[in-house]
């Protein structure tokens, strides 16, 4: 499996809606509440922008969630696997991860997040069913999507042609500890004594 040059990261790439809800919905939904403490972004360093190849890094203050995105749509979510004090490590490239060169991004930080929405394109093209998540705050939206290959950060709201799905909806479940469960055949219910008056 490709690290992308990142030690300790495994993505995991599913497709589909209605995969990613399954697999992530109710622990990003658990992000709901949090200050966003930073964005790590891989940079090229000779070249002064953003690798955006690499997965991008979201701290919410103790919890950081890792999404990429790769082909026409593939989304990897995994959670506090990666470092970014790590060195990154791929052929021909001076990469490092920064947090402090997007404007837009330092203008989220410390803000709560309000909703996370998963966005599943609807256009007739190559990316259709491809799936983007989005963040919402008080003062500002982000969006990391696939741009056919690798990621792509968008802020404000959300092409109209992305089907929309909230996650501040989902209600929580038992988990299987608070199910009742069964240890064994019912012990039959002995009938009430008969009486007959007649």
């Amino acid at each position: 499996m490709f690290d992308f040059g990142i030690g300790g990261y495994r993505p995991h790439w599913l497709n589909g809606r209605f995969a990613v809800e399954a697999a992530h919905g109710r622990r990003l939904r658990a992000l709901i509440g949090r200050p966003l403490a930073r964005v790590w972004l891989v940079r090229d360093v000779q070249d002064d922008e953003w690798f955006s190849d690499c997965p991008v890094l979201f701290d919410f203050t103790g919890e950081q969630v890792e999404i990429n995105h790769q082909k026409f749509d593939d989304l990897s979510i995994t959670w506090n696997t990666v470092d970014p004090r790590q060195p990154v490590r791929w052929a021909d490239f001076d990469l490092q991860w920064r947090h402090d060169r997007r404007p837009e991004l330092h203008a989220l930080q410390d803000q709560v997040l309000q909703d996370v929405q998963l966005l599943e394109w609807t256009g007739d093209d190559m990316a259709q069913g491809a799936v983007a998540v989005s963040f919402s705050f008080p003062r500002g939206r982000l969006t990391i999507a696939n741009a056919l290959d690798d990621n792509e950060l968008t802020f404000g709201p959300p092409d109209s042609r992305y089907q929309k799905r909230s996650l501040s909806i989902l209600e929580a479940q038992p988990s299987s500890a608070d199910r009742p469960r069964e240890c064994g055949p019912r012990a039959a219910v002995p009938a009430p004594p008969r009486t007959d008056r007649g």
